[in-house]
């Protein structure tokens, strides 16, 4: 790289000198452990049981990411996974689930369809009360009749919805879904997931990161206290189910074959995220973005838009979340607003792009299915071990068996991505496949 080169590139570093390319030996390694981790899974638990096993895993490393990218190339630390990944499953529902003609063959969604129109009118309405101060109307009398008619308009449309969700509920159960193939509920899920990642971008991104972190695990169980209370929309405690697949189900060709499909059709899925996701990090896109994670006042002196890249890695990151929960909740064949637990849908996502290496999208894969493993494993295991000790403690102590083994072993699964967590962030807090940052000389 030449000095001007280096002069207009604020991405780079020393470190770029000594990035040549070499041989992935610790790729291999990992990648080479992992996959003999997948076979012993395979040979103790079974075909069908591992095969799912690797699609949730496969989902996950969708969500991870989405994490990555706003973490590791932006320092953006979204602790509202949760409520992105419900997005998705909801619109993987709502898309895909058949047409209720007990909602649709009355009047309900003419009804429905006019609180609508008043919803967007009050819209306006506030909207242009919000801009009285154009028209020569001092500020503080514009903020005051905004903000009354806001909460006037609120209240009115807010009934209105009111009566017609309880007409719906009590004639149609819910109002059902479009019937449309699930991929089109994946890619609006993701669309509606971006969206909404750019209306807390707009608010949120100028917060420092520990707030950003409290915005957005805020917005999240907004999102899923919204789901979970609209039975209306989404049956709430009740679920829906099954949801239909975009491959053939067990029903056709048995849970193994049918697993193993879909595993299929969720990896070339996951190849074209990575492929263009590695080709925007190489570019002097993705190189600007490092750039204003490292530095940001040298990358708003030479002239970048920092809020707009912000914001735009913010949503990219919102719709890979929304795209992998619609994969997610469509394999699963269910959508429960209650199964999107910050534990697994944030934490453990956390924990599989620190496992990783934040940035390394190859080292964020691994991180997925690595994590999602144990996760899995480490109550089968711990079931195993506590069988033993049991046994021996029975023949040698005349120890009585606990009856409640099974939930034990369930905790056990916390105690292991604990220790995993620890054990990495002391041994090697870049993650097991750091970021590489190539030369472009």
């Amino acid at each position: 790289m030449s000095n001007s080169e280096k002069t207009r590139n604020p991405a780079y570093t020393p470190q770029d000198a000594t990035s040549a390319r070499r041989f992935p030996l610790r790729e291999l390694i990992l990648f080479g452990v992992l996959l003999v981790a997948v076979l012993a899974v395979y040979a103790i638990m079974g075909a069908a049981y591992s095969t799912r096993m690797l699609v949730e895993a496969a989902c996950y490393a969708i969500l991870a990411l989405g994490l990555t990218i706003q973490w590791g190339y932006a320092g953006q630390f979204n602790a509202g996974v949760m409520g992105f990944v419900a997005l998705g499953g909801f619109c993987a529902m709502f898309f895909s689930v058949p047409v209720n003609d007990a909602f649709w063959g009355t009047a309900l969604p003419g009804e429905f369809g006019r609180v609508l129109l008043y919803g967007a009118a009050a819209i306006v309405l506030i909207v242009g009360a919000s801009k009285l101060d154009r028209l020569g109307v001092p500020k503080p009398l514009r903020t005051f009749i905004a903000v009354v008619l806001g909460v006037v308009l609120y209240l009115v449309v807010i009934s209105q919805l009111r009566e017609v969700t309880d007409a719906i509920e009590s004639q149609a159960g819910f109002v059902g879904g479009l019937g449309l193939p699930p991929w089109i509920g994946w890619i609006v899920g993701g669309a509606l997931a971006g969206g909404v990642g750019y209306f807390i971008g707009h608010i949120c991104l100028g917060l420092r990161s520990d707030y950003l972190a409290i915005a957005t695990l805020g917005i999240a169980e907004i999102i899923k206290a919204f789901l979970k209370n609209s039975d209306w929309l989404t049956r709430g405690t009740a679920t829906v189910s099954p949801l239909p697949w975009p491959t053939p189900g067990p029903a056709e060709l048995g849970f193994t074959l049918s697993r193993a499909i879909y595993l299929s059709f969720t990896a070339v899925i996951i190849a074209v995220i990575f492929f263009l996701l590695n080709r925007a990090y190489n570019a002097p896109w993705g190189r600007m973005i490092r750039a204003i994670r490292d530095n940001e006042v040298s990358a708003a002196a030479m002239g970048k838009d920092i809020n707009k890249r912000r914001l735009e890695i913010f949503v990219l990151g919102c719709i890979l979340m929304g795209l992998g929960g619609g994969i997610l909740g469509t394999f699963n064949s269910l959508f429960d607003p209650q199964g999107y637990l910050p534990l697994n849908h944030t934490f453990l996502v956390l924990v599989m792009v620190i496992l990783g290496g934040p940035g390394n999208n190859l080292g964020t894969i691994f991180g997925a299915v690595a994590v999602y493993i144990i996760w899995i494993m480490s109550e089968p295991l711990a079931l195993f071990l506590m069988q033993l000790a049991v046994a021996f403690g029975e023949d040698a102590f005349g120890w009585d068996a606990p009856g409640n083994m099974d939930s034990r072993a369930l905790q056990a699964r916390v105690l292991v991505i604990g220790l995993l967590i620890t054990m990495v962030l002391r041994f090697a807090p870049k993650g097991l496949l750091p970021e590489k940052i190539k030369s472009h000389s």
